[in-house]
């Protein structure tokens, strides 16, 4: 097992990445002194809830805890108010108090809806992630919880840090391809962003990381994760540095709004946003090489790098107009200046995004 920490002051924690580590929950709450007397609520979804719910159960209560679950529709559109509400009427009717624990067990979207709800709850109570999925390694370190507007992904949130993360890696074992492969545009995300050796790394393990090979996961989760760490550490409410964790997000969060949450995955849709991004980039005077090797990079790991012909440009720049990164009819980017090293861009035009649509659908001519 691997253990890294999140420094924040009085609101650092510990992300574990290992296997077993579900059956061994309660130890982990304990350690952590969480309380006894107060109900646990586990939120999950009903793709994960019938592998790893009754087990994660009889973890806690065999140590003394007493478990409320909540199980809703798994994807996307789960991040939504109606949901919200749903699992916060389960909290009310348990009886959890503000010594409560909630516990996400599950992937992206799990977290950022137990999350908010622990966020929401009383005006705040403590939140563990366990996350079941590769693109979860992301999303569970860093405190970001929200749930969508049918306009907007993740207008609706709060920063709401965890009391840990206990990562089981053995859970990642029952993803389907499609989830793998998206999950892993997350980790392909921090080399690109951050270390040209790991985005090296990750290119030269592309056929271990989709096999699931067990040493070669951990190893890539626990950078993708330690980089996420000294990001949110040094930034942790997005004030400068940490933006540049949205590479890819800008065009990619458009492309799940007006898709319906539903067409395509996230890792799918930062993928083209990823694409996007240095060919914007390229356009600004880029080296051409930049574009395509990150090209290779995503395809590599079999993710989306072109528009789909049938998406509605005026769609996906309406969605965009609705972004927290839309600013003053300019949009905020991040953009790569090399493999591994990216800027905050906050004047690209809408012009410019017009153009590399454009050019991303000529693309998809020639896949």
């Amino acid at each position: 097992m691997r253990t890294l920490q999140v420094d924040l002051g009085e609101r650092s924690y510990p992300i574990y990445i290992g296997g077993g580590l579900l059956a061994k929950a309660g130890s982990y709450f304990e350690d952590h002194q969480l309380s006894k007397k107060s109900p646990v609520l586990i939120v999950t979804d009903d793709h994960v809830a019938p592998l790893y719910l009754k087990q994660v159960e009889e973890s806690l209560e065999n140590s003394g805890y007493r478990t409320v679950s909540k199980v809703v529709k798994a994807g996307e559109k789960s991040k939504s108010l109606g949901v919200f509400e749903a699992v916060m009427t389960t909290a009310i009717e348990g009886g959890l108090d503000r010594r409560s624990v909630v516990v996400a067990l599950g992937g992206g979207v799990v977290g950022d809806l137990a999350g908010f709800v622990a966020a929401s709850y009383m005006r705040g109570v403590t939140f563990v992630q366990m996350p079941t999925t590769i693109l979860a390694h992301d999303s569970s370190v860093g405190g970001k919880v929200a749930v969508n507007h049918h306009l907007a992904k993740n207008m609706i949130g709060a920063f709401h840090q965890p009391e840990m993360v206990l990562y089981d890696v053995e859970t990642l074992q029952s993803l389907p391809e499609r989830e793998v492969r998206a999950g892993l545009a997350e980790m392909v995300k921090h080399g690109l962003i951050w270390d040209a050796e790991f985005a090296d790394w990750c290119r030269d393990h592309t056929s271990k990381l989709l096999a699931l090979d067990a040493d070669t996961l951990v190893y890539g989760l626990t950078k993708g994760c330690s980089i996420k760490a000294q990001v949110v550490s040094d930034d942790e409410r997005e004030l400068g540095l940490r933006a540049i964790l949205n590479l890819g997000h800008t065009l990619g969060h458009a492309l799940e709004a007006i898709g319906g949450y539903g067409e395509f995955l996230h890792g799918e849709a930062i993928s083209i946003g990823m694409a996007a991004a240095a060919l914007i980039a390229v356009n600004r005077g880029a080296d051409r090489s930049l574009y395509e090797e990150t090209v290779a990079l995503l395809s590599g790991f079999g993710l989306p790098t072109v528009m789909p012909k049938h998406l509605d440009e005026e769609q996906i720049i309406g969605a965009m107009m609705h972004d927290k990164k839309f600013k003053e009819q300019k949009l905020v980017f991040i953009l790569p200046l090399s493999i591994g090293k990216v800027e905050i861009v906050s004047d690209v035009t809408v012009e410019e995004v017009r153009r590399a649509i454009r050019d991303l659908k000529e693309e998809e001519q020639h896949v």
